[in-house]
């Protein structure tokens, strides 16, 4: 299993970044998704630019604090929490995700693709947000 976390301080209102973080329905401003699909009970599905779908079960939702789920698709299972903390002039995060490759093979790469994957997410969320 690998685990990777990556914080940051954003200069936004913390009440606009979980608003941004957790529409999941509105995530155009993904640069990896081609869409998203919401199902209801916490449940939604993302689909990469090339169609691959992945599954996502809400786990734990404390508005403007704390957002978790379980997430599954054909190659990977794992688990992503985003904690956000009100801080002087913005917001802090802390974005945590780990995963299991299916695959034996791929789980020396593991915890490289979930830092690359995380700081894309910030990086599309900085440039949604300003």
């Amino acid at each position: 299993m690998a685990e990777v976390s990556i914080q940051a301080f954003l200069p936004w209102d913390i009440r606009r970044v979980w608003e941004t973080v957790t529409a999941v329905e509105h995530y155009g401003w993904r640069s990896d998704l081609s869409r998203t699909e919401v199902l209801g009970g916490g449940r939604f599905v993302e689909y990469t630019r090339e169609g691959y779908p992945t599954a996502f079960t809400t786990t734990a939702w404390e508005p403007c604090r704390r957002w978790e789920f379980d997430m599954e698709n054909s190659r990977m299972t794992g688990h992503w929490t985003g904690l956000f903390r009100e801080a002087e002039g913005g917001t802090q995060v802390v974005f945590t995700e780990t995963a299991v490759p299916g695959n034996p093979l791929l789980r020396p790469f593991a915890a490289r693709y979930l830092r690359r994957h995380q700081a894309r997410f910030l990086a599309d969320l900085k440039r949604a947000l300003g």
